[in-house]
């Protein structure tokens, strides 16, 4: 047996992973906890590593389950091929992404990195540009912004703070 790379439909990788392994076969899609925005708040969400991809351990010869299937799957779009050749996957590439994975979940990839420039998007800073300089712990961010020829640091909510451009 070997893994393979599943191309999926857009935003469908969870989706094409469920109905993959309800028919029988063995997925596995790797995912990084990131922070995000919801609701005004900071949430640590699973998101996929790669998007749009996920890879199926199939087999080959008569006693294999039947690839047919993949393609018709929902949130399936095709199984990546170079030529008429699907792209076989190292196992030792399956078990580092598994090994890595695990070590990643425990720290989430923060949504603004330290020195990262940023905008403030609410008043009575709206439009100024800063560094993002922390996160404070009381679901609150630190802005170091230059008033009056001085840097200031701002506390805001993450919602109101948005990577400048």
């Amino acid at each position: 047996m070997h893994w393979y790379l599943v191309h999926t439909k857009p935003r469908q990788e969870k989706s094409a992973l469920e109905n993959l392994l309800q028919q029988g076969y063995e997925c596995y899609l790797p995912t990084i906890s990131t922070e995000r925005l919801r609701q005004g708040g900071l949430a640590v969400a699973d998101e996929p590593l790669f998007p749009r991809y996920l890879f199926i351990r199939l087999g080959q010869g008569d006693s294999a389950k039947s690839w047919g299937p993949i393609r018709s799957t929902r949130g399936v779009s095709r199984l990546v091929c170079f030529g008429t050749e699907p792209a076989r996957i190292s196992d030792t590439i399956i078990t580092t992404l598994r090994m890595q994975e695990l070590q990643a979940h425990n720290r989430p990839q923060p949504l603004f990195q330290t020195g990262e420039r940023v905008q403030l998007t609410e008043a009575p800073f709206a439009g100024i540009e800063g560094v993002f300089h922390m996160a404070d712990g009381e679901h609150r961010v630190m802005v170091l912004i230059e008033l009056l020829s001085r840097p200031v640091t701002v506390k805001a909510t993450p919602a109101s703070v948005r990577r400048a451009r």
